[in-house]
């Protein structure tokens, strides 16, 4: 059976404001863990005025309190903008709130223009080349091994389940070589996915933490009792999507525009139809369809579904249709 997971970028909307998106997010997860999501996840961003986990911890936190059973965690922590004691100090934290339930995904992107990047006093040059050594040096703080010569307080002992996230094929040869997970993004950046899911898997080394790959990906789903409305839903993040590569920064999630997609000049509608191609826009019956055909084609053990929808009800809508498709699917 494939398991199904969320991944929410906690939107803030044109009209709306950090407070009901930070609800919002409370809201969903519980959502997610009536529906029987594995994981519900957020992601780090800076400087993006339409996404509000960028203290991706302090989130968590809220949501973890908010839930009882689901497991909630980041996909992902951006390790070039920290130091490796903090994030052991943050999910050692977190761990020890919420036992069992703890994923730390890991990434070197920054999240961020560089602009923003260097405001974080982070050395741009060098931080995302080391990204390995920290990787480790992050698991030497919660195994507590006396490698670094310092204890995590909290961290060390804690048993965050940590993830390797990944665009492109650096992050899945290094999630092989040190056996853990393996999550792509393909809900944004599907170039690499084929190509790097092959390489995790035959370059796979079994570890203290796997025996075996363990490899999820990511896939948007904007979901609706008819195709006419799943289009409309979609157009949203659709804008968000053109504006982010106008602008660099993005704006607040617009609300939706019908016949949005003939609105726009045909690059920006082949940079849609790159980026947005592992989505399914439509029906119960096409989403489980357009599922089905992509654990097919990836083999994937997990799927990070996404469903960014400016209303709230109708995101949780599209979120529990999505979910009866992958049920139906282990029937």
């Amino acid at each position: 059976m494939t398991a199904y997971s969320l991944l929410d970028l906690v939107p803030v909307t044109q009209g709306g404001s950090v407070s009901q998106s930070l609800a919002n997010a409370a809201d969903l997860a519980r959502h997610a863990e009536a529906e029987g999501y594995t994981r519900y996840w957020m992601a780090e961003h800076h400087g993006m005025p339409g996404i509000a986990s960028a203290a991706t911890a302090v989130v968590i936190a809220h949501v973890g309190a908010a839930t009882s059973t689901i497991r909630v965690g980041a996909g992902g922590i951006m390790l070039p903008n920290h130091a490796p004691l903090v994030i052991a100090e943050q999910f050692g934290t977190l761990d020890a709130l919420f036992p069992g339930r703890i994923d730390l995904g890991l990434g070197r992107a920054p999240g961020s223009d560089g602009r923003v990047a260097r405001a974080m006093r982070r050395d741009l040059q060098t931080s995302s080349e080391a990204f390995p050594q920290e990787v480790i040096e992050l698991q030497s703080y919660f195994a507590d091994d006396g490698q670094t010569g310092i204890h995590a307080v909290p961290g060390g002992g804690a048993k965050p389940e940590l993830w390797i996230l990944g665009s492109s094929l650096f992050g899945a040869q290094l999630a092989a070589a040190l056996g853990l997970p393996y999550a792509f993004a393909s809900h944004f950046a599907p170039g690499a996915l084929d190509e790097a899911l092959d390489i995790y898997r035959r370059q796979f080394r079994p570890s203290a933490v796997l025996d075996r790959p363990h490899a999820m990906a990511g896939f948007n789903v904007f979901a609706a009792p008819t195709q006419g409305e799943a289009e409309l839903l979609a157009s949203s993040m659709q804008q968000t999507f053109v504006a982010l590569r106008t602008t660099g920064t993005g704006i607040r999630m617009p609300p939706p525009v019908p016949g949005y997609l003939d609105t726009i000049p045909p690059q920006a509608r082949a940079m849609l139809d790159h980026v947005l191609s592992a989505t399914s826009i439509g029906t119960p019956d096409k989403v489980r369809d357009d599922l089905a055909a992509f654990i097919a084609r990836t083999g994937v053990d997990e799927v990070m579904l996404t469903s960014s929808i400016y209303d709230h009800a109708a995101r949780k809508r599209s979120i529990s249709i999505a979910a009866d498709a992958m049920r139906h699917l282990a029937a």
